[in-house]
């Protein structure tokens, strides 16, 4: 590949690459015997301002594979520890993704570009370091989703087929996802550093970071107390949203949150079918460490590991960082509740956040999960109710297992509409905004995968993104997939999730 074929791609060198080599280890990927492009988002590498006719010509998807171009991008992968389940590992990194650069968008943001599934790193651990194709699968769907969820996510730009087999429990076809973030740095890369008395590290990595996504803290008195408020507040609306569409992350180890305030990750995580606060898809959460509703907590466990590593930078003496980081954390929880509760009303057409209202609320939740109401299509029922309409009430009725507690429910729940008084249709207009129909349902994704993986049928993943990039919209304006809107049959149930390494 030439220097001037290369330089029509779009695709820059990694900052990251700048820093000190403590951070990183110089890796090219492992090539691949016959790499093809399944998937390119074409809009996303649009908004990036990459080439698509680049990305998509032979030389593309040699690049794509980790094939060639190496020479011009500079691969690394990044060095970094972490608390997994709760235990301290001082040694994890980049097992098998390998950044190969950096995209700069219309506004100037830059994004990283990282292979996933790209062959071993010196942070292996005696892994292969590559991806099957159902974990890249199941990232690219439903990383796409979450950002038409309006969530921060990282993004997929890339499913490239590598013509190989990899081996797990069997032999599966090898696959590569290109992922696209803000940065990858993690709770997990800031834990690496201090766990070495690496100050000096820990101060220009906290540098990066004001410099790549938080520049207004670099003005502040203290650039480092407000980066660590940052860091807080963004995790606390990132939760909430998570929150607000049933999604467990299911793997909430340090090394996978993002300071960047992104999902990032998507190992054993999925989406709610029916509301139980307590579920846990994760096949490795023995314990229900990450059950949907321990994820708050959770995040605020993780941001006390972030506030520990950024203690010698908040004060020259300890007592005093100390209080400065006691006090950013003790703002998570409100900064939390504030972000939820306002999600959660929304859900239930209600304005005001006031103890009436969060009553409501609330005590819809404990309705939905002791009737096993599905998560998702409970809440978009409640957004066509309207006075009057019997075929909306039989439709919200008849998804609880004990539909007379909610028609007590949603007597109080008129109540308070009345006292809010917002028209019916603009109530209901803006419900639908915040109420999705179409989640990416975890059968969904396992019935895509198997399509492919054993019959060569794309179809099914074709018609997952195709819902999942409009997920507000009515199933009759999507009539030929109306089906995915529908919570799976008792056969098609999908109890356990999977780390894809």
């Amino acid at each position: 590949m030439s220097n001037a074929a290369f330089a029509t791609s779009g695709i820059q060198k990694s900052q990251y690459a700048t820093l000190p080599e403590t951070f990183f280890a110089r890796v090219a990927p492992t090539p691949v015997a016959a790499p093809s492009l399944i998937q390119l988002n074409r809009d996303l590498a649009r908004e990036l301002s990459l080439s698509v006719d680049w990305l998509e010509s032979e030389d593309g998807v040699s690049l794509l594979a980790g094939n060639a171009g190496l020479a011009e991008v500079d691969p690394i992968a990044m060095a970094y520890a972490g608390h997994q389940f709760g235990n301290w590992v001082p040694s994890l990194g980049d097992g098998r993704a390998i950044q190969i650069g950096e995209a700069v968008d219309s506004a100037s943001a830059r994004w990283g570009l990282q292979l996933k599934g790209a062959g071993p790193t010196p942070f292996s651990r005696r892994g292969d370091g590559r991806a099957a194709f159902g974990p890249v699968l199941r990232e690219y769907v439903l990383s796409e989703a979450m950002i038409a969820l309006g969530i921060p996510t990282t993004r997929a730009l890339a499913f490239v087929a590598t013509g190989e087999s990899v081996r797990r429990e069997r032999a599966e076809p090898g696959a590569i996802l290109t992922r696209v973030a803000r940065g990858f740095v993690r709770v997990g890369t800031f834990e690496y550093f201090a766990a070495r008395g690496m100050a000096d590290e820990i101060r220009a990595l906290s540098d990066f970071v004001i410099a790549q996504r938080y520049p207004e803290c670099a003005d502040a008195t203290n650039p480092y107390a407000a980066l660590l408020d940052r860091v807080v507040e963004v995790q606390a609306e990132l939760i909430a949203r998570w929150m607000c569409v049933g999604f467990i992350h299911g793997v909430m180890n340090t090394d996978n949150m993002s300071i960047f305030g992104e999902t990032i990750d998507y190992g054993p995580c999925a989406f709610l079918d029916d509301y139980q606060p307590d579920k846990v898809f994760s096949s490795i959460d023995a314990h229900g460490r990450y059950a949907y509703d321990q994820q708050p907590g959770i995040g605020l466990w993780n941001l006390t590991r972030f506030a520990e590593t950024l203690v010698p930078l908040l004060a020259d003496e300890q007592e005093p960082a100390i209080d400065l980081a006691k006090e950013s954390l003790g703002r998570y929880t409100a900064l939390f509740q504030q972000h939820y509760q306002e999600g959660l009303l929304r859900k239930v057409g209600l304005a005001e956040r006031n103890e009436a209202n969060l009553a409501i609320a609330f005590d819809f939740l404990d309705v939905m999960a002791a009737g096993r109401a599905d998560f998702t299509l409970t809440f978009r029922a409640l957004s066509s109710l309207s006075p009057g309409d019997q075929d909306a009430e039989r439709t919200a009725r008849s998804l609880f297992d004990a539909p007379e507690a909610f028609e007590a429910w949603a007597e109080r729940w008129r109540v308070r509409l009345v006292d809010e008084n917002i028209p019916d249709l603009e109530r209901m207009a803006k419900m639908k905004r915040v109420n999705p129909q179409f989640i990416p349902r975890n059968h969904r994704i396992q019935q895509a995968i198997d399509a492919w993986v054993d019959d060569q049928d794309r179809q099914p993943f074709d018609d997952l993104l195709s819902v999942t990039a409009r997920p507000f919209e009515e199933a009759t304006d999507l009539a030929d997939l109306a089906d995915y809107a529908k919570p799976p049959q008792p056969d098609e149930v999908v109890h356990q999730t999977f780390c894809g390494t």
